[in-house]
């Protein structure tokens, strides 16, 4: 993934900046970040590619940065896909278990889940992830590994991932064009998810919320597995936005003024707190109360969680979220966010920040690095396994999906 196989190289390309994280594998097993870029992105909207060559000259001043700082050449990255084409369904495999013993080998696990994988699907839509639930042998239940059980018939719960062919070619074809190649692309809420959640909240029920720039991905964990994925068409962008028009100020201005006095919760700030807003044009500044921009981004983040939590109820995991609500993402800093959150869902909240990684740890552990961490441990945990392997020629843009081996296969759940 770099020169060396013992470097993880994550590339988040976000809708307002893109991210690498360069990891290098320790002795023991575990990943120390050694390299961080970030570059400000302005070529995509809600995580769809929308302008080639601010893409690409964003991903290569991020891949420079990090390079620099860990003195490693860049050869190959894993990439996280977003954006509101991604569709998530659950789907079922079976099979007749075969042999003289009727044992459950790895070819039979790998037969169970191509029989789960063959579902009808749009010529322009592409399979990115097929990630098991559970095993039922005979009408058992409940099973992670069946390797060397007894049984007649194998089936098998799966949760499938698809995205927009176009929209994986432009995404692939500007990482081609900044030099490097695409190792493997991941979801970006299962990347996050394996930065900031513990494997207990993903064994009792956890929802995730991954609160970017352009949307909010949502991803549902129950008995250690994911049920449930979703992108909502809402980020940090639109509480931008909300205060440029409301406060009639410059977007990068208001982008400043959120994260300096932003705050989700109107009554957590001071009656007589003043700020000074820029005004648009040749206008002179304005002092105004500090809590009109709470009440201006208030409304939007009740809006958020409200969608969220219907987007929970709709899918029929309201009374499974025994751990809660896990929030993450750069849109999370907003301060009160979890305050309201844990209003709207009436369930415990906490804000998650990536773990698992030594090296750089007090830069990225803040939420805003919690897709680009979880890329690299992604890469640390499930080598060659789960995501659709493509590979560059020249620079052409010519893509070609690689099938995922049984080897693949068998990574991403043993």
């Amino acid at each position: 993934m770099a020169r060396k196989s013992r470097y993880v190289v994550g590339l988040d390309i976000g809708t307002t900046k893109v991210t690498t994280i360069l990891g290098e594998l320790d002795e023991d097993g575990g990943l120390d970040v050694i390299g961080i870029g970030t570059s400000p992105s302005r070529g995509l909207r809600r995580g769809v590619v929308v302008n080639l060559d601010t893409t690409i000259e964003s991903i290569k001043k991020s891949i420079e940065e990090a390079e620099l700082m860990s003195g490693v050449e860049v050869e190959s990255v894993l990439v996280g896909i977003a954006g509101s084409h991604l569709k998530g369904f659950n789907s079922r495999g079976v099979i007749a278990v075969t042999g003289r013993e009727r044992e459950v080998d790895s070819s039979a696990v790998a037969r169970v889940i191509e029989a789960a994988r063959a579902v009808s699907i749009p010529p322009d839509r592409e399979v990115i992830h097929v990630l098991p639930q559970e095993f039922i042998v005979d009408e058992q239940d409940g099973i992670k590994n069946p390797k060397g059980m007894t049984g007649t018939r194998l089936e098998v719960n799966v949760h499938i991932i698809t995205a927009a062919v176009t929209a994986l070619q432009n995404l692939f074809t500007c990482v081609s064009r900044a030099g490097v190649d695409v190792d493997a692309c991941v979801v970006e809420q299962l990347a996050a998810a394996e930065a900031v959640l513990t494997e207990d909240e993903k064994e009792l029920g956890v929802a995730m919320v991954d609160i970017g720039g352009g949307t909010t991905d949502l991803a549902i964990y129950e008995h250690g597995a994911v049920w449930h994925t979703a992108v909502l068409p809402i980020g940090g962008e639109h509480f931008t936005n909300d205060i440029a028009v409301g406060l009639r100020t410059p977007v990068h201005e208001a982008e400043k003024i959120k994260k300096k006095y932003g705050c989700a919760q109107a009554a957590l700030v001071k009656e007589d707190e003043v700020i000074e807003i820029p005004s648009v044009g040749d206008r002179k500044p304005r002092v105004l109360a500090r809590q009109l921009v709470a009440e201006i981004l208030e409304p939007r983040a009740h809006e958020l969680m409200a969608l969220v939590k219907e987007e929970i109820s709709r899918a029929g995991y309201e009374k499974s979220l025994t751990s809660g609500v896990v929030l993450t993402g750069g849109g999370v800093l907003l301060d009160g966010l979890v305050e309201v959150a844990e209003q709207v869902f009436d369930l415990p909240v906490r804000r998650g920040a990536p773990a698992g990684v030594g090296g750089l740890t007090d830069v990225v552990a803040s939420p805003a690095y919690a897709t680009a961490v979880g890329l690299v441990l992604w890469g640390l945990h499930n080598s060659g396994g789960g995501a659709a392997r493509v590979r560059a020629y020249g620079n052409t843009g010519l893509w070609k999906s690689v099938g995922t081996g049984l080897k693949g296969w068998l990574a991403e759940f043993f």
